[in-house]
């Protein structure tokens, strides 16, 4: 059985490509705190006890959610 590797798929026009949802995150928590992110992002673990912990289990699983945090990101760094 052989080895067959998958072509690499060009990323080069991602401006989210090499930039982990952790340091999205924090990087939106320091701009904004967690009470305006909240009002911003209208999720539960923003909102209610929010910590980077329970937010990246949440938005790792929530893909509108995730998409909603990438999209704000880039707003910010634009």
């Amino acid at each position: 059985m052989e080895n067959k590797k998958r072509p690499l798929t060009d990323q080069s026009n991602n401006p989210l490509h090499g930039v982990k949802l952790i340091d999205m995150l924090e990087k939106l928590v320091e701009e904004y705190g967690w009470e305006d992110l909240g009002q911003i992002i209208r999720i539960r673990c923003f909102n209610f006890d929010p910590s980077i912990k329970s937010s990246l289990k949440f938005l790792r699983k929530t893909p509108w959610a995730r998409e909603k945090v990438e999209k704000l990101y880039l707003e910010l760094v634009s």
